[in-house]
């Protein structure tokens, strides 16, 4: 236990310290919403879909807890490249406890910029269903923050370069982000797409969290904590396999 706190710990401080990083990480949520939010809001209410601001939030907040913790990944290959991952993997600790640190503070950078995003929501007009829900949004905000950070992970864990994980992340985070309902409803997609949001995890993440903010699911939060749940478990798992298995 006492590794993972250390890993977790230095996750955060890590973070801490790159100011323009925490000022960029806002800045892209916060276009989103006002670009788009404010861009497009009329002509979702005059098809009779209703306020898109509430329905636009719970997607780009679901967009920050994406790319943040899938992104956390790219430090494991920083610090292959300086040395540090060598001193961090001779230690006398188990890599599964390293790779479940560095998990964990990357889930918990990931859940802080929600909040963060959520709060900047608030400013533009979005209006949370009760404050007896933003518990159930967390744990939706947890679960989507665990389950990509370990992916992110497992996925640097197999890369040796910046501009490989780079590529492969970009052709994995935009489908999964623009399939999973964040920015459009789901109602009367053609049903290849529909296929495919339906196999998108974060389909079920957007949705839950949506959910628990507006009070409007597609799926129900009952799916949403399954598919989430298995989802964490299943990246995690493979996360651990690749990492043990990580050289340096």
């Amino acid at each position: 236990m006492g590794a993972v706190y250390i890993m977790w710990i230095r996750q955060l401080k890590r973070y801490f310290r790159s100011k323009s990083r925490i000022a960029g990480s806002i800045g892209q949520p916060l276009l989103f919403m006002l670009a788009f939010g404010f861009g497009l809001g009329p002509i979702f209410q005059k098809a009779g879909q209703g306020n898109y601001i509430e329905f636009l939030v719970p997607g780009v907040i679901s967009m920050t807890l994406l790319f943040t913790s899938i992104f956390s990944g790219i430090e494991i290959i920083w610090d292959r490249q300086f040395g540090f991952l060598k001193e961090t993997l001779v230690a006398p600790v188990s890599r599964l406890s390293i790779m479940i640190g560095r998990t964990l503070g990357g889930a918990t950078l990931a859940v802080m910029q929600g909040i963060f995003v959520m709060l900047l929501s608030l400013i533009i007009g979005f209006q949370i269903l009760s404050v007896g829900t933003l518990f159930l949004a967390l744990i939706f905000m947890l679960l989507i923050a665990l389950a990509f950070t370990a992916l992110g992970t497992a996925i640097a864990s197999r890369m040796q370069d910046f501009q490989g994980f780079q590529m492969i992340m970009n052709f994995l985070v935009m489908p999964l982000f623009f399939l999973s309902g964040a920015m459009f409803p789901l109602d009367g997609l053609p049903n290849i797409f529909n296929i495919i949001v339906r196999l998108n995890p974060l389909s079920y993440g957007v949705d839950g969290l949506r959910g628990a903010l507006t009070g409007s699911y597609y799926y129900g939060p009952a799916l949403d904590l399954i598919v989430l749940i298995s989802v964490a478990a299943v990246f995690t798992v493979l996360g651990s396999v690749l990492f043990s298995k990580i050289e340096v």
